[in-house]
């Protein structure tokens, strides 16, 4: 049988749907087809941003009255926040200091433990476990805040009073351990990922030297995810300073800073618990009512300065990886 025979009785070694050549209207029509479809996903991109961008003008906008009639040293650095009295005061430091020693105090909880899950999940437990107990742990990002709130208000709030003798219950305290709570998802998913992302040879050259599991994680493991696990803290304080609900309900708003700064029984009040509280009772065009914009600017500003930290640390991570 000669090759011409073959090829007729076998057909063609591949066949495909798609034509050899394609015509000028066909080849005019995918041209077309792609650069629509490019385009339409680059507004869609666009429009997120702009979206921000616009949040931002208005939000700025709006306070410029305020940041042209008071003395912008005054705002950072004053401690008086009356904005109803007969001379109002918008002293923004206690509220500034109130919403940074919250945020702290849930980290100093959140952050040992996240990082102590991260690493069960990652290296201790099996990989059958780790998918059951990780879609568990990022189930607690879905709760709403204002179902935490309750919970601090109606059982945290008097075991407090009973058991610590505290003269009230919602306080720094109480507030810290519910943002600690809602911060460890976020801590956790990321540091996981971070350290699962090192791979095995890591760990197997750790091994062949002779360490244990317990030197390799923390002498090899940790310290080579340390980026990674500095993001997840950084997004984990942004999710801490960025929340409204729980620390209006349980912090107790008391515009003040305390002292010694290490007692935790004491009341605070933060920047997103004061614009959410005060907003609705400003009037429209009134001095206090751009004072709670110029609060919000503040606090896009922090959120900002905290993402691009965060960026800059997932960056360094993902290049060490590509490194390694």
């Amino acid at each position: 049988m000669d090759n011409k025979d073959l090829t007729l009785t076998l057909g063609p070694a591949a066949e495909f749907n798609r034509p050899l050549v394609l015509t000028p209207g066909q080849d005019l029509f995918g041209f077309i087809l792609n650069h629509v479809g490019r385009a339409l996903l680059f507004l869609i991109t666009c429009s997120s941003v702009l979206a921000v961008l616009l949040i931002l003008f208005f939000v700025i906008v709006r306070s410029v009255p305020f940041l042209t009639d008071y003395s912008i040293a005054d705002f950072l650095a004053g401690k008086a926040w009356h904005p109803t009295s007969d001379t109002p005061a918008f002293g923004g430091l206690t509220i500034i200091v109130g919403s940074l020693y919250v945020s702290l105090a849930a980290l100093v909880f959140a952050v040992p433990l996240g990082i102590m899950a991260a690493v069960f999940l990652s290296d201790i437990v099996s990989w059958k476990i780790r998918n059951v107990v990780k879609p568990i742990v990022e189930i607690l990002a879905a709760i709403p805040s204002v179902a935490y709130g309750f919970f601090a208000v109606l059982v945290l709030a008097p075991w407090m009073q009973k058991h610590f003798g505290f003269s009230t219950g919602t306080n720094a305290l109480n507030a810290a351990l519910i943002l600690a709570v809602m911060a460890l998802p976020t801590i956790i998913s990321v540091a996981e990922d971070a350290i699962s992302a090192l791979g095995r040879e890591l760990r197997e050259a750790s091994y062949g030297l002779g360490a244990t599991r317990m030197e390799t994680i923390l002498k090899v493991v940790l310290p080579a995810a340390h980026s990674g696990i500095i993001a997840a803290v950084v997004l984990g304080m942004m999710r801490a300073i960025g929340e409204t609900m729980v620390v209006w309900m349980a912090s107790g708003n008391a515009t003040q800073i305390p002292h010694p700064w290490w007692d935790l029984s004491q009341s605070i009040r933060t920047m997103t618990a004061t614009i959410a509280g005060e907003m609705g009772e400003a009037p429209e065009g009134s001095s206090h009512r751009s004072a709670l914009f110029a609060v919000g600017v503040l606090l896009l500003i922090m959120t900002f300065v905290l993402n691009i930290v965060s960026e800059y640390f997932l960056s360094r991570a993902k290049k060490n990886l590509g490194r390694s």
